[in-house]
């Protein structure tokens, strides 16, 4: 009786939760054209403002500078301004990394906010300036840098007459004290003292790829089946999905009502850091983990062992988790009103993060942090890698040293203990890997696809970079590049990098014990390479004097 009782209690269960399904995917549909409605809308009125600059006369190049653009928010938020039709400005300290990423119609600056002279070029003809830049990677006074940097900037888009500095902070709790969340809401108040009116936006958890908070959840989730932490996992936090992150910092900068004002921005719900490592786990197929609060770790005690287990910078990992043990809330209400849109919870904005990384381009050709197909497409592999390298400078051309390296593993080896790359091979053999036998298809000339020894050829680009892809039975995924640098001096810089994203903690003591051997061994192969251009250089001449 019991059983048959139970069965209409299930049929209508079934029901309801169709019809909630239902009425949930309708809405997101709606929100979607809404949203879409939205983009076409701003790109109207976009080309509507270009027109009438033209028309006056005004520098219709002039646009927006986002100040940080090969950080993880600046790399998003460049290609969605694109997308709504506003032109950028893009600044880094190093502008090959941000020429690298393809954006079409993007003008690539060299800047540096402790190098005052290097903003006057950056901010020349902007209107809207995003400034997106933080200090944690330096470690330690990483708070007075952060300052300083920001009255450089708000000096100079003062002198440039930028009309507004758009700036993501941090979400600011009442006691806070640690330096991280003190040194951005400082910030805030550096940009502020400045004549050029400041938006903020101050947001907590970022759920997207290559966020630092995410990323550190990603690894403990998928690495740890035992978790013994301290009290911050019952903290409590509004994750925002990178997505509504975006279509914030768009919109607000196009709102005259945001003008000098500052914004919590959050997610539909206040979830823990252990309710989170639960969703996070079963949307990866994972089993959660078991997770065992200890009262006396602290948050600073356990920054020290992040190194041993996440591939996420550690003096970013360590400035974040000092500043978990506080609760945070954000009062987004005016913020929701000025710019309506669908948030996703936290479920939904993982499930996006894994959608956006498998349908990412399943080959590239060259090394890009994040890259899922260096990761080979798995979701548990580390989005950070960790590296290693050597470098050495020759007289010799470009020409040569390409010539040199585009025989590396023939009959001449790797050029440089190659006894330790033989032992490489064996070890890799008796684990049940193809180790070296592969060889290669021709003593020269290379193609993409080539094999090696255990590497393979994923890109080349002859006289400037050779990107080989790693082969060998290991915890995580791994390239190996050759950068070719001509100097003005019409000789070459050669840099050789290894790539590692790890597999959890097997694959952070697999590379750390391979490390004091690789620094050792990139650079005297870099060396040993460039020996041996300068010697073909040589003969090349004599050749042509004979001639």
């Amino acid at each position: 009786m019991t059983q048959t009782a139970d069965q209409p209690s299930q049929a209508t269960s079934q029901v309801e939760r169709e019809r909630r399904e239902a009425g949930q995917r309708i809405e997101r549909e709606r929100s979607e054209a809404g949203q879409q409605a939205e983009r076409e809308q701003a790109k109207r009125e976009q080309a509507k403002r270009e027109r009438a600059k033209r028309e006056r006369g005004d520098d219709a190049s002039a646009g927006c500078l986002v100040f940080g653009a090969s950080g993880y928010i600046g790399s998003h938020l460049v290609p969605r301004l694109l997308d709504e039709g506003i032109s950028v400005r893009a600044s880094s300290r190093n502008p090959a990394v941000l020429k690298a990423r393809g954006w079409e119609g993007v003008d690539c600056v060299a800047a540096d906010a402790l190098d005052p002279a290097s903003l006057d070029q950056a901010l020349a003809g902007i209107e809207i300036a995003y400034y997106l830049v933080h200090s944690m990677a330096a470690g330690k006074d990483f708070g007075r840098i952060d300052l300083e940097a920001a009255a450089n900037f708000a000096a100079a888009a003062e002198r440039a007459g930028v009309k507004r500095i758009v700036y993501l902070g941090g979400l600011v709790p009442d006691d806070a004290e640690s330096e991280h969340i003190v040194s951005r809401r400082d910030t805030g108040e550096v940009l502020r003292r400045g004549s050029v009116p400041v938006t903020e936006l101050r947001a907590g958890i970022i759920v997207g790829p290559g966020s630092a908070a995410f990323e550190v959840m990603r690894d403990l989730v998928y690495h740890l089946p035992v978790m013994i932490t301290p009290r911050w996992v019952q903290s409590k936090s509004p994750p925002l999905a990178l997505d509504n992150l975006l279509m914030y910092l768009v919109r607000l900068p196009q709102i005259d009502a945001a003008e000098g004002r500052i914004f919590d921005a959050g997610g539909p719900e206040t979830l823990t850091y252990r309710e989170m490592m639960r969703i996070l786990a079963e949307v990866g197929g994972h089993r959660p983990p078991l997770i065992i609060p200890v009262p006396v770790l602290t948050p600073t005690l356990s920054a020290y062992w992040l190194r041993f287990i996440t591939a996420v910078p550690t003096n970013i990992a360590r400035a974040l988790i000092g500043g978990l043990k506080h609760d945070f809330s954000a009062d987004d209400a005016e913020l929701k009103r000025l710019v309506p849109q669908q948030l996703l919870g936290f479920r939904e904005a993982v499930e996006a993060v894994f959608t956006a990384e498998r349908e990412s381009a399943p080959v590239v050709a060259r090394w890009i942090e994040g890259a899922f197909a260096v990761r080979q497409q798995r979701i548990d592999y580390a989005y950070y890698a960790k590296r290693a390298g050597g470098s050495a400078e020759t007289s010799a051309p470009p020409s040569a040293v390409w010539e040199v390296v585009s025989r590396i593993g023939g009959d001449d080896g790797w050029y440089y203990m190659n006894g330790l790359w033989q032992l490489r091979d064996l070890l890799d053999r008796l684990a049940g890997g193809p180790g070296g036998k592969h060889g290669r298809r021709h003593p020269s000339d290379l193609r993409v696809g080539d094999r090696i020894g255990s590497w393979s050829v994923i890109g080349l680009e002859p006289e400037r970079r050779l990107s080989l892809a790693f082969g060998m039975r290991a915890p995580g995924a791994g390239m190996l590049e050759f950068d070719l640098e001509p100097s003005v001096d019409g000789g070459t810089k050669l840099s050789i990098t290894a790539y590692w994203h790890p597999a959890g903690v097997w694959g952070l003591a697999y590379w750390f014990s391979f490390q004091p051997v690789h620094q050792f061994i990139f650079g005297g192969t870099a060396k040993a390479i460039c020996q041996r251009a300068e010697t073909l250089g040589d003969s090349q001449s004599r050749t042509k004097s004979v001639d």
